[in-house]
């Protein structure tokens, strides 16, 4: 007898649109036409399993300082039992995610690089379910602004952005701008930067040059220090026309900018990373400098060197962190030139004798609470030492007061004198 939600198709195929306990057995086929049949297929089993559910779900954000431990918990169940894996959104290449035995992610220590979307994902062979947190890392530098666009106006423009990440703290911006090709008086000029008014995320940029291209970035900045650049947006102001080098600088060809540092390549040494390079093609002007940038297990790039001689050809990173892998690309400046990053070097500091040092990422304690615990240290050695003074004078005095006690209740020497 046909089950209701069961049918049959023209293939001989059966569809069972709702699977319950009476789809639990041993099915057979059988063909046959006019002449008969050939006999049935070999039997086969249909068995009902469940697909992943989440027992346990994160919440929604979570909130911990940097350098500390924080465990966020994903349980799920099925049949089979699922397996379950943690995945940071929009990360390139493996994370450096740890789950326990619950299907908890743990972050330990907690760095910069780690805030940011996490997707909790319980697989097995049924199928995939997902959900996701938001890992919120306290006590950093801000993290780059998203989104930067700018809009063309008469001899001016208009530049609007995406605030990244405050790291836990107020944060400004300011907007650096450089012209493409500027006149020979100029063109040695560094670049420009505008502060931002607080709370806005757009400033309008006015008296730009005509027949010039200009190059714009924005740079976030809290207490604790700078993040990185944004990506850099370049822009014609309206009306004006795409810009060509002047007729006095004929070494200058049009259209060619500054060319990225070459053959970056990395080595260790007692001391600590030492990177060298070789110089750019020829540039449309002075080289005035190199930056150095890095990034630590493949998270956003920070700002390490922006000051590094354009006659120098290689740099030592004296301390980076222990036990991690790092990422170096530089950049050349050339005036107001600037290049594309160079090539990118991989340096993984597991097994090296690294020490902390100026250069390294964001310390794991903040500075508040390193003055904190080292205030808490002088008190209390005052307080041992006055303590320690203090008992020794009262000390003192107790055993003066004795000593005068007993003189006086001497008994006096006989009197020759009386019988």
């Amino acid at each position: 007898s046909q089950l209701p939600g069961w049918s049959l198709r023209a293939d001989g195929s059966l569809v069972v649109a709702t699977g319950n306990d009476d789809a639990l057995g041993v099915y057979t086929c059988t063909p046959y036409n006019s002449y008969g049949t050939a006999g049935p297929s070999r039997p086969t089993r249909v068995l009902l399993q469940d697909p992943p559910a989440f027992r346990v779900r994160p919440k929604l954000e979570y909130f911990q300082e940097v350098g500390r431990e924080l465990v966020v918990p994903c349980e799920a169940q099925g049949d089979p039992p699922p397996t379950v894996t943690w995945l940071k959104v929009g990360s390139v290449g493996k994370s450096s995610a740890q789950v326990d035995g619950n299907g908890s992610l743990v972050l330990h220590p907690l760095t910069k690089e780690q805030h940011g979307v996490w997707e909790c994902r319980a697989t097995n062979r049924v199928a995939t379910v997902t959900t996701a947190t938001s890992v919120h890392v306290l006590g950093t530098s801000p993290h780059a602004v998203t989104n930067v666009s700018v809009l063309p106006l008469p001899l001016a423009a208009n530049i609007s952005w995406e605030p990244g990440f405050d790291g836990g703290f107020f944060q400004r911006f300011s907007v650096w701008y450089s012209p493409l090709v500027k006149p020979p008086p100029r063109a040695h000029h560094d670049w420009v930067s505008l502060p931002v008014p607080a709370g806005a995320q757009h400033l309008l940029v006015e008296n730009l040059q005509p027949d010039t291209g200009y190059q714009f970035s924005v740079l976030a900045q809290n207490k604790l220090g700078s993040g990185p650049f944004s990506h850099i947006v370049t822009s014609v102001p309206r009306g004006s026309p795409v810009p060509t080098v002047p007729a006095e600088r004929p070494a200058v060809p049009v259209g060619v900018l500054l060319s990225p540092p070459r053959a970056l390549r990395a080595s260790e040494t007692p001391r600590g990373v030492l990177l060298r390079w070789d110089p750019p093609g020829p540039a449309p002007g002075a080289l005035s400098g190199y930056a150095l940038e890095l990034r630590q297990d493949r998270g956003q790039w920070e700002l390490l060197e922006r000051a590094i001689p354009g006659t120098d050809t290689q740099v030592l990173v004296p301390g980076l962190i222990k036990d991690a892998f790092y990422e170096f690309r530089l950049v050349a400046l050339a005036g107001s030139y600037i290049s594309d990053p160079s090539n990118s070097v991989n340096i993984s500091t597991a097994g090296m004798e690294v020490y902390p040092s100026r250069t390294q990422l964001p310390e794991l304690l903040p500075q508040p609470v390193l003055a904190g615990v080292i205030g808490g240290i002088c008190f209390l050695s005052v307080a041992v030492i006055f303590s320690t003074t203090a008992a020794c004078i009262m000390n003192r005095r107790r055993a003066a007061r004795g000593r005068k006690r007993r003189q006086g209740t001497a008994p006096c020497p006989p009197n020759p004198g009386n019988p």
